[in-house]
């Protein structure tokens, strides 16, 4: 969730009666929980993500947040392979082979780096760009959604 919409979210937050508002957005993982009883908002990571160093900013009694750093920020320097269907990812062919790729593994174009299930058609996904693997953003055989970042690259 981008800067934007969060200020937007506690304007309409502020604006209304209710006591409390939590929001979990899909694609990212990102929870956002308000609450009128607790004085702060809070924005869990995604459930499958390790926790970050980011903390969330303390917001005014008039709704006011000061400039918040996103993932986005740091990552501004990495490539995003996403998903380019709804269906399972997979790291491996097969749960007793190796996983065709791990975080540090360098990449070259057209290696492929992970498969993608659906209707039970086994689709490779592969890489655009020659660099170093940084991040593997899905656990093996979980579901993705179309346009789900999968893995993060460094290009080189």
């Amino acid at each position: 969730m981008n800067e934007k919409k969060l200020r937007k979210l506690l304007q309409i937050f502020a604006d209304s009666d209710l006591e409390d508002l939590e929001i979990q957005h899909s694609f990212w993982g990102t929870k956002v929980r308000l609450s009128r009883r607790n004085s702060q908002p809070s924005m869990s990571p995604p459930v499958s993500a390790p926790p970050t160093s980011h903390e969330t900013p303390p917001v005014s009694a008039a709704g006011e947040m000061p400039p918040i750093t996103t993932d986005d920020d740091v990552q501004e320097d990495l490539h995003t392979i996403k998903a380019p269907m709804v269906g399972t990812f997979f790291r491996a062919t097969s749960p007793e082979e190796d996983p065709f790729i791990s975080a540090g593994d360098r990449v070259e174009p057209g290696q492929t780096i992970c498969i993608v299930e659906a209707m039970k058609i086994m689709n490779e996904i592969e890489a655009d760009i020659k660099g170093e693997i940084v991040e593997i953003l899905i656990d093996n055989a979980e579901p993705v959604e179309y346009n789900q970042p999968l893995v993060l690259i460094r290009p080189s």
